[in-house]
């Protein structure tokens, strides 16, 4: 009981510690801005979900992709270090990883929906994307009319999984947590076919054994998400992404990961 006790205060303390650190207006911190940690900015995402965000122990980070360069340079124009963490999809675009101050910003390729709003703030759209439907190749899959009796893969609390269930009757959803998973089920003939984000599914045509067969506009848009009250940094982050699609810098990046001429 005694040890139990001390772990228990000891881990009471850490933890008053972290909130004392993350009160934000600190003197490392631009305007301030409330950080999780004092000079940094504590970015979240799930990977891999290429090219958006993918581990790269070469990178200072340990992690590179479209997402993170960008965030990346953005804490660099406010003077801030880079911290980036691998969390799960659902506690994102739940707002849980944010408002539970793991935090600062959720970066994973997250669109901005009415029903996100209501527990994140959300930057500027910063990519446009459509759904993709993936299939085996050769598959008698063309369509989604195809998919009546079929099993789909879908990523869990996605707007795919949205898109799939007001679109897709008679198909036999099934739930993953991200992209490797899904990855993984169809290439192991689990699922029939996997809807989600179509720049996450044209790396998987690759190889030529899977295809992209349909492709769905839906006027989504990608942001990046900060907890509800943390108004100036999504104001500051707002004014560096503006600053970067002006100076060109946004234009190199997105060549360097969607281009077709590479």
């Amino acid at each position: 009981m005694k040890i139990r006790t001390l772990a228990s205060l000891t881990a009471a303390s850490a933890l008053l510690l972290t909130a004392c650190g993350g009160s934000g207006g600190g003197g490392d911190n631009p305007d301030g801005i409330d950080l999780v940690q004092d000079g940094t900015l504590t970015v979240c995402g799930e990977a891999p979900y290429e090219p958006f965000e993918m581990e790269d122990k070469s990178a200072p980070s340990g992690y590179t992709g479209f997402d993170v360069e960008i965030t990346e340079q953005v804490a660099k124009k406010m003077g801030l270090k880079y911290v980036y963490k691998d969390t799960a999809f659902d506690s994102l675009q739940s707002g849980l990883a944010l408002n539970s101050g793991e935090c600062d910003l959720g970066a994973s390729a997250m669109t901005i929906t009415e029903d996100r709003k209501k527990n994140l703030l959300f930057t500027d759209g910063y990519y446009d994307s459509k759904q993709s439907l993936l299939v085996a190749e050769g598959s008698d899959i063309k369509t989604k009319d195809d998919l009546k009796g079929k099993t789909v893969g879908i990523q869990t609390g996605s707007t795919g999984e949205i898109y799939a269930k007001e679109n897709l009757d008679g198909a036999e959803l099934k739930s993953f947590p991200g992209d490797a998973e899904l990855w993984q089920a169809i290439q192991a003939g689990q699922v029939d076919a996997v809807l989600q984000d179509l720049p996450v599914n044209i790396p998987h045509t690759k190889d030529g054994k899977f295809a992209i067969v349909e492709e769905y506009d839906t006027g989504e848009q990608y942001g990046f998400a900060a907890k509800k009250g943390n108004d100036k940094l999504i104001e500051e982050f707002n004014k560096e992404l503006k600053a970067m699609r002006e100076d060109g810098s946004y234009d190199k990046l997105y060549d360097k990961y969607f281009s077709t001429d590479k």
